[in-house]
């Protein structure tokens, strides 16, 4: 093996035990707040911290989350890169760090949905399509109030995004294929919000 394929082994394998880390879980714990996994949606992210009451778990979460996804992104950016390994690397990193959030090996693969992790890789990749993203999702959440939902437009908009801000069609296909599984980790929301039964945040 040679040493740019090591590296990039190295830092795929690493973009996908950092995506294993549930901020979700570890940050309940630490405030000793109810496991996220237990309650509403018992999906361990942002959304469902929020559900539990707590703004403050909820915004560390939401930035833990997103961080990763970006840290994968930009390691992979900085260190692979300049060995010629290119666009290869970004994508293997940003693949990784994306299902080892929605199947982490520390929690026995059951992980979250993977919308702010997915912000993070699109900010790392090119940081107006992440912007476009981010608005898109507020835009859509101040309309409906439905944090599913307003990931669901999002995840369908993303591609277009990727079309217009990256250059490669392996990034393209990447940001595709995040986009797509994120609709499938959805899948129960979207009956739900067929069926009228999903869960709107009300202001206080």
């Amino acid at each position: 093996m040679t040493s740019a394929r090591l590296i990039l082994f190295l830092v795929t394998s690493g973009a996908y035990l950092m995506g294993s880390l549930s901020f979700a879980v570890v940050v309940s714990r630490f405030m000793k707040l109810p496991d996220p996994r237990s309650f509403g949606s018992k999906n361990p992210g942002a959304t469902n911290m929020l559900r539990g009451g707590s703004r403050l778990g909820a915004a560390i979460v939401l930035l833990g989350d997103a961080l990763k996804g970006w840290l994968a992104v930009w390691l992979a950016m900085r260190i692979l890169v300049p060995l010629g390994v290119e666009d290869v690397s970004v994508a293997l990193a940003a693949i990784a760090v994306f299902l080892g959030h929605g199947y982490p090996i520390f929690f026995r693969f059951k992980g979250g949905k993977g919308v702010a992790t997915a912000l993070g890789i699109l900010l790392a990749l090119n940081p107006l399509m992440g912007l476009c993203a981010l608005i898109v999702w507020l835009s859509v959440m101040a309309v409906t109030r439905i944090s599913s939902l307003s990931a669901l437009c999002t995840s369908l908009a993303t591609p277009l995004f990727g079309l217009f801000f990256l250059q490669t069609w392996l990034l393209r296909g990447t940001v595709l294929l995040l986009a797509v599984i994120l609709l499938l980790h959805h899948h129960a929301n979207i009956r739900k919000l067929l069926a009228g039964q999903e869960t709107i945040f009300r202001q206080r």
